[in-house]
């Protein structure tokens, strides 16, 4: 049995490595799409294009459209006098923010009033406009802190705020986007190669030749999973290679326990190919079948929505998903550290939808190949 199965194995790696564009396919893709990704998928707001309109034109309203520009952050792209002429700016889009400081600002500030600022976000993005009011919020309050008086006030404020963030102090999104770009990148890869690997035999007339020849179903289905198995896991040895050193993600945990969580996850995502595989008639309908399963698979998955936002429907649906429960593993280990005693869950249920997906698998992969 084993040594049906180990010329088997030979034979799909053979297969593999003499086929160019298989090896193009299994080497170049995910690395390319890991370093696109890796600087794509960011929620960092580093650049703000902003339009002033300053009504007061006084010291005081000039230091504080300085403040803004010095910040590092807000550039001015355009200027505009009127509200109007505010509107024609953001509906160009050549501006995300406008801030008006009104007539009167340091007529107020002098008489210790409340002066009034402006401040109109393109809110077609929901996500950058909160993160351009968190920054607006930053510089006035320190424009207000520094102005004279205002420190002999601040010391007498009861309760004294201070902000410190757990596993990933510098807030750098890539430290979270990076491993979960990771995970999708080897769902790829794993889904194509193995949902194509029967259809192929199929298409090029070798079938025939495996169903007559000693293998049995287990060996042939073992044959051609653990192939891809090792390959997606050395694909997963040089994307983390990557993540670690190109893009400085921090790896807190233990290689060990991402392995463990990676093979885990590598089983139920086997054993989906492997299901498409069966019922596909072509290359091209397998393909299609992968798309359509890795774009939900995606979205549910809680990597580019959170899941708690989700309505209750597809949060159940989402239990059923591998990709959810790798994703806590990979993100645990790399930036929380944390190990088995925790993640157990995590790869108690990939372990769980493993073995019901190669189960479902190799009794209809039985069924064809009878």
């Amino acid at each position: 049995m084993f040594e049906r199965i180990r010329h088997m194995v030979r034979k799909e790696f053979i297969q593999v490595l003499r086929d160019k564009r298989l090896r193009f396919f299994v080497v170049v893709p995910p690395l390319v799409q890991l370093l696109v990704f890796g600087y794509v998928v960011t929620m960092d707001v580093n650049v703000v294009p902003a339009v002033l309109v300053d009504h007061d034109r006084t010291a005081a309203s000039r230091e504080l459209a300085r403040r803004f520009g010095s910040s590092g952050i807000f550039v001015f792209t355009a200027r505009a006098v009127t509200e109007q002429g505010v509107r024609e700016v953001l509906d160009r889009g050549e501006a995300a923010c406008a801030i008006q400081i009104n007539r009167g600002f340091e007529r107020d500030l002098s008489k210790g009033k409340r002066a009034s600022v402006q401040i109109v976000l393109d809110g077609t993005d929901s996500n950058t406009a909160s993160v351009v009011m968190g920054y607006v919020n930053q510089i006035i309050e320190r424009y207000s802190l520094d102005r004279p008086g205002a420190r002999i006030a601040a010391r007498h404020i009861p309760v004294e705020l201070r902000l410190r963030a757990w596993y990933n102090p510098d807030l750098r999104s890539k430290n979270y986007n990076v491993p979960g770009v990771m995970s999708t990148v080897i769902t790829l890869v794993c889904l194509m190669l193995t949902s194509l690997s029967v259809v192929r035999e199929r298409e090029m007339g070798t079938m025939e030749q495996l169903m007559v020849s000693p293998l049995r179903p287990a060996e042939l289905m073992l044959g051609k999973t653990i192939p891809f198995a090792v390959i997606s896991i050395v694909d997963m040895v040089l994307v983390t290679l990557i993540g670690v050193f190109w893009f400085e993600v921090p790896i807190k945990g233990s290689l060990l326990v991402l392995f463990l969580g990676t093979s885990l996850y590598l089983l139920s995502v086997l054993g989906i190919g492997l299901f498409i595989s069966t019922f596909a008639q072509t290359q091209q309908q397998a393909l299609m079948t992968t798309i359509l399963f890795y774009m939900p698979n995606i979205l549910l998955s809680g990597f580019v929505f959170p899941i708690k936002n989700m309505p209750e429907l597809f949060q159940v649906l989402t239990y059923g998903i591998p990709l959810r429960y790798f994703l806590v593993i990979i993100r645990g280990v790399f930036l929380k550290g944390i190990g088995i005693e925790i993640l157990w869950p995590q790869m108690v249920a990939l372990l769980i939808i493993g073995v019901v997906v190669i189960t479902v698998s190799s009794f209809r992969f039985k069924k064809r190949f009878s």
